[in-house]
């Protein structure tokens, strides 16, 4: 049914040719102060408007302003509520099957760039999953961690009869293969769900104990399970990109794929390197560092997942040429 709202979304965005606006809206889910406004909406701002000498902006509707919900993200570009959005192909994972590869554990090695795979797959096998859209960045978090209340996780034993937020298909299969009970919800749901008990913990990148302020409702965080990473896009109405003027297009096309990606990716990095540092200086809080032997058994637990989801989906071309980049 999903696809089936997007592909006629689609037909629909297409008759559009042109930008009647010099204003291009991005519609952001998060608060301003959140790591994609200036890592990516002002990024596209300063070049585009630099390119054009002020002629096409780019401004970011913060909060939900545009519409409620990271989850219709997507559907909000293909009907150009807003022209450019950024969202979690976890949120719609029957939509991006070949895309998720790149969240299941050891598919972005630690200290690889997340963005470089998901560009060297995009075009012989994830483009099919972005109809009717221009993909303007593709990009993962940093590596999860477990970010957990009232629970220190050392072993998936730790983890039998909790209830784990997750952010799409792969994270619940890793969830559920380390014992714990999978949660399927938005981001921007964890903090109350933690706050009433409704979840214990979440699966997801250091980065959300700022972004999200998850540092107000943890105690505990586990750090160098193998839990994979997270990914995000960036899409633009693909009718809309067509009606650009040269100037403007030529402007976006100077920094969209690769260069864009690099720079969120980066800023994910940074949020969560910092977020990960103010925890541990605080006292309140548990910070745990696996040892090798405990990642060990927590690799033998995840051990068929990959195989599993990759053998699902048809993916073993995509999971090499993700590879193939590092």
């Amino acid at each position: 049914m999903l696809m089936k709202t997007i592909l006629g979304g689609a037909a629909i965005a297409l008759v559009t040719t042109a930008v009647s606006a010099e204003e291009l809206k991005f519609a952001n889910f998060t608060p301003p102060f959140h790591t994609v406004n200036a890592s990516v909406i002002e990024v596209l701002n300063t070049t585009i408007s630099e390119g054009t000498g002020g002629e096409t902006t780019v401004r970011g509707y913060h909060g939900g302003e545009l519409g409620a919900g990271p989850v219709e993200q997507y559907v909000r570009a293909l009907q150009n509520v807003a022209e450019i959005t950024w969202g979690l192909p976890g949120y719609t994972s029957s939509q991006f099957e070949q895309t998720m590869i790149a969240e299941l554990p050891g598919a972005i090695p630690d200290g690889e760039p997340g963005y470089a795979a998901l560009w060297a797959a995009y075009d012989d096998h994830l483009a099919g999953e972005f109809p009717g859209t221009v993909p303007l960045a593709l990009w993962t978090s940093e590596p999860n961690v477990f970010i957990m209340r009232d629970a220190v996780i050392t072993s998936p034993a730790d983890l039998e009869g909790l209830r784990v937020r997750v952010a799409g298909a792969t994270a619940a299969e890793v969830a559920t293969a380390l014992g714990a009970t999978p949660v399927q919800m938005p981001i921007s749901e964890v903090y109350q769900a933690m706050d009433t008990g409704l979840i214990d913990g979440v699966i997801t990148g250091a980065s959300t104990l700022t972004d999200f302020r998850l540092d107000e409702v943890a105690d505990a965080i586990t750090v160098g399970a193998p839990l994979g990473r997270l990914t995000f896009y960036t899409v633009m109405n693909e009718g809309v990109y067509n009606g650009l003027s040269d100037e403007a297009r030529a402007a976006l096309d100077s920094i969209i794929r690769e260069p864009l990606s690099q720079s969120a990716e980066e800023a994910w990095l940074a949020t969560a390197n910092a977020a990960l540092e103010a925890a541990r200086a605080d006292s309140a809080n548990t910070v745990t560092d696996l040892t090798d032997e405990q990642r060990q058994v927590f690799l033998d637990a995840l051990s068929e997942v990959n195989q599993a989801y990759i053998d699902q989906v048809d993916g073993q071309a995509t999971w090499d040429a993700m590879h193939g980049a590092m």
